[in-house]
């Protein structure tokens, strides 16, 4: 049988090259050769017999095999990985974690409280949590290195094989620190940020593409001066001793608006609008540890009414 040929080396390596894109770069996280790498893919795909990835200078994309490949090759590494760390965990003597990927946009308001929450249940769990960005959380979650990932939804491409539970929706928000120059322009034209330094999500970032489109919307093409991040300890401390402007979820300054210390500017930005929720994987239901904090997550969230 085909199944009893493909070995583990050969499902890390195809979920490296597809989260990678790139054979080269697969081979430097996996730690062995470019030759290496492709002859592993090559095996593979004599095993099944089809064709996994369209190979170019610009790199490897999946085929529509590879694609179907991935849901299961993924979800079979993560089974393994779950087996594996119960071992663990029996032989800790009942010692759980709980590893949980997390946007900036949840980091500040929802977390915090919702581990409270969940260590009050008296749960003999650790919680670990995990930053960065949406795409690289999303691949850590399908191969299992995270348990759940609470965030904005990810584009349709990142989330095969995942399951998304909307929670509230949010929007992106331009800030500036109390007593800034622009508060006091009368009518406010958004290009005038051009004169300030930027601070604007990088790509890959969830809302990168809400704030391009946002700017494109409001005729700005470009911005001469950025600072690309979405570190919210960065992004509070250089508002408050710069002129800078912040384009940023407004989950993420919520209490530093509501505390007066920052201040949004008044631009229509209802159509950076997102769902923001739990992200697990399809076919792998969490477990016992993972579905509470899950609840404390939910409980929490419906605090906020729906939005913020």
């Amino acid at each position: 049988m085909l199944y009893q040929r493909i070995k583990f080396r050969h499902l890390q390596c195809f979920l490296e090259v597809a989260r990678q894109k790139s054979v080269v770069k697969a081979s430097e996280v996996l730690n062995v050769t470019q030759p290496a790498v492709s002859k592993t893919i090559r095996e593979l795909e004599e095993t099944l017999d089809v064709k996994l990835f369209d190979r170019s200078k610009r790199g490897a994309s999946l085929t529509r095999f590879g694609e179907v490949f991935l849901r299961y090759a993924g979800t079979s590494v993560s089974a393994l990985r779950q087996g594996v760390d119960s071992i663990e965990q029996a032989r800790e003597k009942g010692g759980l974690t709980v590893t949980i990927g997390i946007l900036p946009t949840v980091a500040a308001r929802v977390m915090p409280a919702a581990v409270r929450a969940f260590k009050a249940d008296g749960m003999e769990t650790t919680v670990r949590i995990v930053t960065g960005y949406n795409t690289v959380l999303l691949s850590q979650l399908r191969v299992g290195d995270l348990d759940l990932v609470v965030g904005r939804l990810s584009s349709p491409d990142l989330m095969i094989g995942l399951t998304f539970e909307h929670l509230y929706s949010e929007k992106v928000g331009f800030l500036v620190r109390a007593g800034h120059p622009l508060l006091a322009e009368r009518p406010f034209d958004l290009a005038r940020i051009r004169d300030y330094t930027v601070l604007v999500p990088p790509p890959g970032a969830a809302i990168q593409p809400y704030v391009e489109r946002l700017l494109i919307v409001n005729g700005i093409g470009s911005l001469p001066d950025t600072v690309e991040t979405v570190s919210p300890a960065f992004g509070r401390k250089y508002l408050r001793e710069s002129d800078a402007v912040w384009a940023i979820s407004t989950g993420v300054v919520a209490d530093d608006i509501e505390d007066g210390l920052l201040v949004e500017l008044p631009v229509e930005t209802e159509g950076t609008t997102g769902p923001v929720g739990l992200t697990t994987r399809a076919d792998a239901p969490p477990g016992l540890a993972t579905q509470m904090l899950m609840q404390a997550v939910r409980e929490v969230a419906a605090k906020f009414g729906g939005s913020l």
